[in-house]
């Protein structure tokens, strides 16, 4: 080679694969949270895809079930979601006929979201799909391990938004 000198390139590093090294038992809490979410949210995503809805519209559906009269503001904080995200998403609800609102009693100005028959129908579809991936995830746990952990994942939620 006149001038060039050849160049061997190592290989790229490849990470491992989920479940091992620091995407495993090694790996950060905060980190094997993340990963974990990151995958039932997709698993849950395509499976509502399937019915036509979208996970944040899963929750919102389940508060007004469980929390019938919400108002926006109230729906962003218990579906951790801003409150324009919150917008986008009843309006698109209401559009779609799976909740009406309703003028406070009190104070007039604020509208309170509930659930129409359609939207329960929905509902009741995605509950069936999201109760299979919870039925994934609890899948090799005894009962006594499941309560621990939904407490431990409780008390990090409570415990972490009481210092910001």
């Amino acid at each position: 080679m006149h001038g060039k000198q050849a160049f061997t390139s190592a290989p790229a590093p490849v990470p491992p694969p989920v479940g091992q090294g620091k995407r495993g038992e090694e790996g950060y809490l905060g980190y094997l949270l993340r990963q974990a979410q990151g995958a039932s949210r997709l698993t849950l995503e395509r499976s509502l895809g399937e019915v036509g809805a979208t996970v944040p519209q899963f929750v919102v559906l389940t508060m007004l079930k469980s929390y019938p009269g919400l108002s926006g503001a109230d729906l962003a904080r218990v579906a951790l979601l801003t409150p324009q995200t919150i917008g986008v998403i009843v309006r698109n609800l209401e559009r779609d006929g799976a909740i009406t609102k309703t003028p406070h009693p009190v104070h007039g100005r604020i509208l309170q979201w509930t659930l129409t028959a359609h939207g329960g129908r929905l509902l009741e579809q995605c509950r069936k799909r999201a109760m299979t991936l919870e039925q994934r995830l609890a899948a090799g746990l005894t009962p006594r391990d499941e309560r621990t952990i939904r407490r431990w994942l409780a008390d990090i939620a409570a415990g972490l938004q009481l210092e910001s």
